[in-house]
């Protein structure tokens, strides 16, 4: 286990699925219900657990447990690389925990860990207007390009570490 401020990391493994995937719906059906005024939604398998098996447990990607006071809140999958060109996955925090600032510390734990980095990328649906104010205001993201139209559109982002 990791310390960053007043978060824990743990290293995500297969007994997590069970814990995460409930706070993994409960943030995508929040940001669903906030942005595409629909009660459910989120990337396939958010809800069922499969969506983490493959990703989070994925031998390529680094993912992590995120806890407060011991308790789990949501969890972070990275995907570094040799080139320093790493790739954020995933982050996500219960609902009950939004809009306290730990999403921006989940976001410095990832950059502490990587110091390395000479840029990040990461992507974000179009309806997802919190998702964008959060790495762009917040983490210093930049969006680099639209790929597709409406509601189904993906926000490709990266951030340039400075050197």
């Amino acid at each position: 286990m990791k310390r960053f401020e007043n978060l824990e990391f743990d290293e995500f493994t297969e007994s997590d699925v069970e814990t995460i995937t409930p706070i993994m719906k409960r943030a995508f059906d929040e940001d669903t219900r906030l942005h595409a005024g629909k009660s459910a939604g989120g990337p396939p398998g958010y809800d069922d657990g499969s969506f983490l098996r493959q990703w989070a447990l994925h031998p390529e990607s680094v993912a992590y447990r995120i806890l407060k006071e011991n308790a789990p809140i949501g969890a972070v999958i990275v995907w570094p690389k040799p080139t320093g060109e790493n790739f954020l996955g995933c982050l996500f925090l219960d609902p009950s925990c939004q809009d306290q600032g730990l999403g921006l510390t989940a976001w410095r734990f990832v950059e502490s860990e990587y110091p390395d980095a000479i840029r990040w990328g990461t992507e974000t649906i179009a309806t997802s207007r919190r998702n964008h104010y959060f790495y762009v205001n917040k983490c210093g993201f930049r969006i680099v390009r639209i790929e597709g139209k409406g509601d189904d559109a993906q926000y490709a982002m990266e951030k340039v570490m400075p050197r």
